[in-house]
């Protein structure tokens, strides 16, 4: 009864939302949008007539172009596990999110970008090394300002971490003239992408070739940009209050040194776990700061 229910909903949604997708949508995907509502079926997506990220165009009339874009956005279609999850987590950090990207000048749908490395989990962690909302591996997050050491991991700070994947992304953006190429520097290497674009002799991201981890990156954020603007549209439902929110928090500057920050948690009426949830870039239980440097906490409203 309770499926029932659902995908009669969801039918209604569908028809009440009509054609609406990037601007029109063929009777094909109309079409596929009805059954995966309705059924269990596991169907073909079929793609968007036109689609633009970061203000550029992907040519998805390219019979090759169309493949990759189709392939992202049928592994994440049907990856439900997952997308559901940064459908929950996504209001919880979009707004902050878009807001620093904007500051520091580079297009709100980078959040994509953000959604395709961590899945808007800034303590993700990576066998290889990289960690956080941005996945920067130690030597890169020193070499970009972030403090990594055994004391502070600011890969798992949000706002810093942001700022600074903002920045690099800004500058390859000024080095190869294009977001998608900057989106490609950010996953290979600025280096190396500049290396490609002279040997190929282009500076077009959908007319090179790539590694398969490159030549995918691009689709990805793509096919989750479709996936997290329009979950409806590809038979996501989550209800308004099955979505986790940003929390109203405090900041209290901190300029010496912790000997236990259990205790220092405690006399600020929270746990050690409430701690480290609003601040997972302290990585000891204490703090040495023998030059009384401020470090700015973020904490919960005081109950």
């Amino acid at each position: 009864m309770v499926n029932k229910i659902h995908r009669n909903w969801l039918l209604a949604l569908v028809i009440f939302t009509g054609g609406v997708l990037l601007g029109s949508r063929s009777d094909a995907l109309m079409e596929a949008i009805g059954r995966i509502a309705t059924t269990n079926e596991t169907v073909v997506v079929p793609l968007p007539q036109k689609l633009e990220v970061f203000g550029e165009s992907i040519p998805v009339n390219d019979p090759d172009i169309a493949e990759a874009l189709s392939r992202e956005l049928h592994a994440n279609t049907y990856w439900h596990s997952n997308t559901l999850l940064m459908l929950q987590r996504r209001p919880r950090w979009e707004a902050r999110v878009r807001g620093w990207l904007r500051e520091e000048g580079v297009p709100e749908e980078f959040i994509y970008l953000l959604a395709a490395e961590s899945g808007f989990q800034p303590t993700a962690f990576s066998p290889s090394g990289a960690a956080g909302f941005w996945q920067f591996m130690p030597s890169t997050a020193r070499e970009h300002g972030l403090r990594v050491d055994a004391q502070i991991d600011e890969r798992y700070h949000a706002e810093k971490a942001t700022r600074t994947a903002a920045r690099y992304l800004k500058n390859a953006h000024a080095k190869t003239g294009s977001w998608f190429l900057a989106a490609a520097a950010y996953n290979m290497g600025l280096t190396g992408v500049l290396r490609q674009m002279e040997r190929q002799g282009e500076r077009n991201y959908f007319r090179m070739t790539w590694n398969e981890e490159t030549g995918r990156y691009a689709f990805r954020i793509a096919a989750l940009k479709l996936l997290l603007e329009h979950p409806e549209h590809y038979g996501f439902h989550v209800r308004s209050e099955e979505l986790w929110r940003e929390e109203s928090g405090r900041r209290v500057t901190l300029d010496s040194s912790v000997t236990h920050w259990g205790r220092w948690a405690q006399r600020e009426g929270l746990s050690y776990r409430d701690l480290k949830r609003w601040n997972p870039w302290l990585r000891e239980s204490f703090f040495d700061n023998p030059d009384s440097a401020s470090v700015e906490l973020e904490l919960p409203l005081k109950r």
